[in-house]
């Protein structure tokens, strides 16, 4: 047999990232097109990318909680509060369009919205924040309906946190341990006080705490920025998806995943 040579199936830059058919992605819709469309569309393609990697690391954390493994989860953590500070770095670039090159091509969009992006209700789920009403964006056996329902029915971030607490051999009561996982997290004084004892015992537990109001945090931040971004864009126009635009997201904006953790602040 022949040696030497390159071999046909070799792994290059282009194969293994799929480069050609990930620059075929980009179509924009408009005459022309438009110059700002291509923009519009790639921030949107990328916040789907890092979407799938940070619900790639909560998935992480939360089998490092259910293992007690504390370094690693505070390892995924860091990573993942990285990555938010790159989607609030995106917005800046977003806002380099202007409200005119915007409405260019705005009607082209037709019903699309931000509020249907399947990857972001997953995030919200696997963080605790469970509207059922959003199901109904997503078509029955669609990619984003099947992994919506499935984390639907799953224990949050939060419960695995609770449960790598009573692994710890905190008192985490089991009516909060076994809960319908369907419905919101509501605060817990029984809770509280266990996490006031979380910070006075263990400097490493109540590090992993911060980690988690970093994280909530974080991602309240995304949404206030992404809320000016629309404001500043669209003004008060209804947004593309039906809904009533700035004043919907704004109804987003404040709502802590972990309200225990918040409300003990003033206790510390």
């Amino acid at each position: 047999m022949p040696t030497g040579g390159p071999s046909s199936k070799a792994v290059t830059y282009n194969t293994y990232l799929k480069v050609d058919e990930l620059l075929e992605l980009q179509q924009p819709l408009s005459e022309g097109p438009e110059h700002d469309e291509t923009l519009f569309i790639v921030i949107h393609q990328v916040y789907e990318l890092w979407f799938k990697q940070v619900l790639h690391e909560t998935a992480r954390v939360q089998r490092a909680f259910e293992r007690g493994e504390v370094p690693l989860a505070l390892s995924t953590l860091k990573r993942i509060l990285t990555i938010l500070k790159t989607l609030v770095g995106q917005v800046d670039v977003l806002e380099t369009m202007t409200p005119m090159s915007f409405n260019s091509f705005r009607s082209r969009l037709d019903s699309a919205s931000g509020f249907q992006s399947a990857q972001f209700r997953e995030l919200e789920f696997r963080l605790g924040r469970k509207d059922p009403r959003t199901l109904e964006h997503h078509p029955q056996g669609s990619r984003g309906r099947r992994a919506l329902d499935e984390l639907y029915e799953q224990p949050s971030l939060w419960d695995s946190f609770l449960r790598f607490l009573a692994l710890k051999e905190y008192p985490v009561p089991t009516e909060v341990l076994e809960r319908d996982f369907r419905q919101p997290l509501e605060p817990s004084p029984e809770v509280q006080r266990i996490l006031l004892r979380v910070y006075e015992d263990d400097h490493i537990l109540g590090m992993l705490c911060e980690r988690l109001v970093d994280l909530d945090e974080g991602l309240q931040e995304w949404r206030y920025r992404h809320v000016k971004m629309v404001e500043r864009t669209i003004g008060h126009k209804p947004g593309t998806g039906g809904s009533d635009g700035v004043a919907y997201l704004r109804r987003s904006l404040f709502q802590p995943l972990f309200p225990d953790l918040w409300m003990i602040r003033t206790e510390l």
